[in-house]
This record gives structure tokens, sequence and C-alpha cells, in this order.
């Protein structure tokens, strides 16, 4: 069975719950797939990302074709599996629950420890993708995702590099976006960055709990990883 399918059910068995205010789409993950660890962490990824877009849309008070479109880029659902994904959106909306609240419960379904920060930054990084989509980040969107990260524990300088990821790089200081600081040698910038790639390999994240379908952030975060390496090296590599 399909993650879309698993949504559709979920969705099914909460709507009466969530609309009646005696549960949150996020909070009640934890409750269905609570026998089953593996799939319960990639529906909780799934249903965190869709919950807290529908909660970022509802905040911006605007939503534009153009991020209708990234959304399908990371969801990439089959046409007939699309309606899936929808019906939790539009519960996540209508859930009385302010977004502070969804991304708490997101914080604690996605477990704790270390690696637990690297799952909340797939979400964040996902997030993103959506909210540049239509060219700017507005203010509205970056208060909403800054609040995202001191909820998910992300330190300010790690939250500088996410930013800086998602900035076209002739605004984007490449050094930011390797999280490395501009007096280190190139011999050092390299292995940060090829440490850097190894940990954001798709075949990571998919291990870390995040269902295949949602690559489309892996690879976006590579290709931001790569092209300001890319820079630093012209400006410093050897001749």
């Amino acid at each position: 069975m399909s993650i879309w399918q698993r949504l559709g059910e979920f969705a099914s068995k909460i709507s009466t719950a969530v609309r009646s205010g005696a549960s949150s789409v996020v909070s009640s993950v934890r409750t269905t797939f609570g026998g089953d660890p593996e799939l319960r962490r990639k529906v909780a990824f799934s249903v965190a990302m869709i919950a807290l877009s529908a909660k970022m849309a509802k905040a911006d008070g605007v939503v534009t074709q153009d991020e209708i479109r990234a959304f399908h880029e990371i969801f990439s659902a089959p046409d007939h599996e699309l309606r899936n994904v929808a019906r939790l959106y539009d519960l996540a909306q209508a859930d009385t629950a302010g977004f502070e609240a969804y991304a708490a419960q997101a914080a604690r379904l996605c477990g704790s420890g270390e690696s637990n920060c690297v799952v909340l930054e797939d979400i964040l990084d996902g997030l993103f993708h959506i909210a540049k989509a239509d060219g700017v980040l507005h203010e509205r969107e970056h208060r909403f995702l800054h609040r995202i990260a001191e909820i998910f524990e992300i330190g300010e300088d790690h939250y500088r590099t996410i930013v800086a990821r998602h900035l076209d790089l002739g605004e984007a200081d490449p050094y930011v976006v390797l999280g490395v600081s501009r007096g280190k040698s190139f011999a050092e910038i390299r292995s940060a960055y090829r440490k850097l790639v190894a940990e954001n390999h798709p075949d990571r994240l998919i291990g870390r709990g995040m269902p295949e379908e949602f690559v489309a952030i892996a690879t976006r975060r590579l290709s931001a990883i790569n092209a300001a390496f890319e820079l630093i090296e012209r400006e410093l590599k050897p001749a």
C-alpha cells in the first residue's frame, strides 16, 4: 500500500475528531500508527509537511499558483491519490489549533536526540521550498518559518544556513550555505562539503524516515550545497 493510500485511510479515521476539536491532524499519528514505528515515521513526516504547509498558507493569507505548483513538486502523488493529500490539507486548515501547536506536536512525533533535528530540518526545507516559490520570501512567511525553527530547536546559526540554501546564490553567501567560516583553508572547506553531501544524500533521508516520494527535498538541498562549493572552489582552489 502506498504512503498516499495510508494518508487517505488516516484522514478518514481522524476527520470527525479533528473537526470536533478533540484532536489535531499531527497528534493523531501517534495513536493511529503506534504499533508500527517505521510506518509511523513516514506518515509523521508526510503529515507534518502537509499540515504545516496548510498552516503556513493560512498564516500568509494568500496562496499563489507558484506555491501550489511547489507543493505538488514535493507531494508528487499520482493524480488519483491527490485527494488524500487534499483531505489532510483541508483538515489542518480547518483545525482551530495554531501552527505553533502543530510544530510542537511535529517535533514530538519525530522522536528525540540529535537525529531528530535532521528530520525536522527536512520538514523546514520543504516549507521553505513552498514559501519561496513565488520568487520572494515574504516577511510574514519568514516570521512563520523562523518561529517553526525555534520550536524545532534549530539554532540561529543553523537557521541562517538553511535560509541561505534557499536564496539565489547571487544573494546568498556560499560560506553560510556550507556553514563554514571564510578563515578556513580550502582543504577544510572541502572536507566540510563532502560531509554535507554524505549526510544529505537522498538515501540517508529515506533511511531516517522520509518517504521516497519526497526525495525532491533532498535533491534541491544537494543542488544548493554543490553550487555553493563550486563558487568557493573557483575562488580558493590552488592553481
